[in-house]
């Protein structure tokens, strides 16, 4: 009556499952996984009487799980069991009811050799170079003068001392804002991706280092991590990848903007030498100034040629030499004036002495004289009709004028 009431076991409030029934059918339902093979990395070691407890870790990501093994089968694995050990491991899923906790009990352990850890990396540096992680135009310049750099290596290790004592013999103002993180073993991927993103979310920080000395492949596998290679592709802070000595080639190398074959290269990469900085400089105020004497060289010897030439040497020279040709032209100019003016004068005079033949003057002179009436209009008498009789006439003659008075006209006049 109750179960009807309350629908199906768990379903609801009213009809709850107890504990022991969950943790019962969640271990039921973990026994039907079966047998699995499942790879990663060994951490916490420890060995208790005839079994040992272990947890195998996920190095591309921040998951784990505990497993157990005999001792037997630890100690005759094909390799010492070590924390950070790849492995590959048969096991099976395992749930304790009592604890509510999830296992796998071992029954197999192998190690994964070199051959297929570089086989793993292989694979892995074709997948991110097809997604063009490696493209060089991707790569991002370095500063010439950071302000701040961020180093990420071991605490106190060879990689630490290397980059700080050249970085500082180099340029002695240098600032470095340091990161420790382990750099091999299970832990390594995760706090150097911490640390990552630490500094290139710090707007201060201008370039960062991963710096780590050589090794073995093991060793520095956690740099061929495909979380660590995406997430420095993923920075907007140029990023320099110093890992191992010039043989190595971690993935880290091909996914930075600047591999550094060394730390100590990596000092000598992210910043300028003083020594060699001044004497460029030096270098670059003599070239100036010997560039500069010569091209006042150049311009005195262009300003001398210039001078030399005979409208500079001597201005008025231009003028003496017009002078005669000036002198002559005037000459000819009043030459030519004058025989203009006397030839005019001439022509003048002969045209008076025309005019003066032709004049009344002239005519007068000759024996002939000019009548005209006097009677208010003076008029030059052209008729005997002009001068009945009794009027009053002036006879005008050569020497002067006289008066007369008309008595008609005379017939047969000349």
């Amino acid at each position: 009556m109750n179960a009807a009431a309350g629908g199906a076991p768990g379903a609801s409030a009213e009809n709850p499952f107890p504990v022991r029934a969950v943790a019962i059918r969640v271990a039921s339902w973990i026994e039907k996984l079966g047998v699995v093979w499942v790879e990663g990395q060994l951490t916490e070691i420890r060995a208790r009487g005839a079994t040992t407890y272990m947890v195998l870790r996920d190095p591309a990501a921040d998951m784990s799980v505990r497993v157990t093994a005999s001792s037997d089968l630890v100690r005759n694995a094909p390799v010492q069991l070590t924390e950070g050990t790849q492995v590959v491991v048969c096991g099976k899923p395992q749930f304790d009811p009592r604890r509510g906790s999830f296992s796998l009990r071992l029954s197999e352990i192998r190690a994964v050799g070199l051959g297929e850890l570089l086989a793993r990396i292989e694979r892995l540096r074709r997948l991110l170079d097809a997604e063009g992680l490696f493209d060089p135009r991707l790569k991002r310049p370095l500063p010439f003068l950071p302000n701040l750099i961020g180093l990420i290596t071991g605490r106190g290790g060879a990689a630490e001392h290397d980059v700080t004592t050249v970085a500082a013999a180099r340029w002695p103002a240098v600032r470095f804002a340091i990161r420790n993180t382990a750099v091999q073993g299970t832990n390594a991927v995760v706090q150097i991706v911490e640390a990552l993103r630490e500094l290139d979310g710090d707007p201060k920080v201008d370039v960062i280092v991963i710096a780590r000395g050589g090794g073995s492949v093991e060793d520095l596998l956690p740099f061929s991590d495909e979380t660590l290679c995406r997430a420095i592709a993923a920075c907007r802070t140029p990023v320099i990848s110093a890992v191992g000595h010039e043989p190595d080639n971690p993935l880290c190398d091909l996914v930075a903007d600047v591999r550094a074959a060394t730390p100590t290269d990596a000092a000598k990469k992210v910043v300028p030498d003083t020594a060699a900085e001044l004497a460029r400089v030096a270098e670059l105020r003599h070239r100036s100034a010997r560039a500069l004497r010569n091209w006042v060289g150049r311009e005195q010897h262009t300003l001398g040629q210039l001078r030399s030439r005979p409208a500079l040497a001597d201005p008025a020279r231009m003028i003496t030499e017009r002078v005669a040709e000036v002198q002559r032209a005037r000459a000819t100019a009043r030459r030519d004036i004058t025989r203009l003016v006397a030839a005019e004068a001439e022509r003048v005079g002969h045209l008076g002495a025309r005019l003066t033949t032709l004049g009344p003057a002239a005519t007068l002179a000759r024996g002939y004289a000019v009548v005209q009436a006097v009677d208010g209009s003076a008029a030059v008498l052209r008729s005997t009709a002009d001068a009945p009789e009794g009027t009053t006439l002036r006879i005008r003659v050569a020497d002067g004028a006289l008066g007369a008075v008309s008595t008609g006209r005379e017939d047969g006049a000349a």
